[in-house]
């Protein structure tokens, strides 16, 4: 899952970042709202944190622009402000949750995991894909019980997989959510990893559709 953190203050946006990566998320970070703004509406990401208090263009303004664009992944947004009235007009441009700072990363971890899964569909915290079960929160992957030995790639790639099970997912999509936005994207590496992911979770799970992607079946 990829996410974008636009947050002026380099300490917190370096701490939410490495909090996020232990919690299964790439992450982008803009330093002010004008490259925020930019970066949410030219690149795929599967949430947003917004501080509200930007230089270079306010918080609520980058999510108005956002939403006008079209942009749909969901937004959590950051302030310092305890007035009620930032938090309606947050909600009122289209945020999905906030955080009132200060809080503990683990509390924000939490709620970026729960606006991913529900976003996709999924209201418990456990995902259940046929024998597979993802734990979203501690980030674990388990076949018939038992804990599967992952790399941290894999587990991102699968966790993406279980997400969106039963729809084909392409290569492209994948790496839009697998890489930050400076890397470079290898899509064999994608297709080695799928291959050590079959053996792993059991043949027939995941699905190649040439010329389409990939899909984790777990439906008839």
């Amino acid at each position: 899952m990829k996410c974008l953190i636009v947050e002026d203050d380099p300490t917190l946006s370096a701490q939410l970042a490495a909090a996020l990566r232990d919690g299964g998320f790439t992450c982008d970070i803009a330093a002010d709202g004008t490259q925020g703004e930019f970066l949410g509406s030219t690149e795929t990401y599967d949430l947003a944190i917004l501080d509200l208090g930007l230089p270079g263009m306010p918080g609520i303004e980058v999510l108005t622009r956002w939403r006008e664009g079209g942009a749909t992944m969901p937004v959590l947004i950051l302030t310092a402000r305890g007035d009620w009235t930032d938090k309606v007009a947050g909600f009122r441009a289209g945020a999905d949750d906030y955080a009132v700072k200060p809080f503990r990363l683990e509390e924000v971890v939490i709620r970026a995991q729960t606006l991913v899964r529900r976003a996709a569909g999924h209201a418990q915290a456990v995902i259940k894909a046929g024998p597979l079960r993802l734990d979203t929160q501690l980030g674990v992957i388990t076949r018939n019980g038992l804990a599967l030995k992952l790399t941290a790639f894999e587990t991102r790639i699968l966790a993406y997989l279980i997400h969106h099970q039963n729809r084909v997912v392409s290569r492209s999509e994948l790496s839009d959510h697998l890489y930050d936005s400076a890397a470079d994207r290898d899509f064999k590496s994608i297709e080695v990893v799928i291959g050590r992911l079959r053996k792993k979770v059991g043949e027939g799970l995941i699905e190649t559709r040439r010329g389409e992607g990939y899909v984790l079946r777990t439906a008839a």
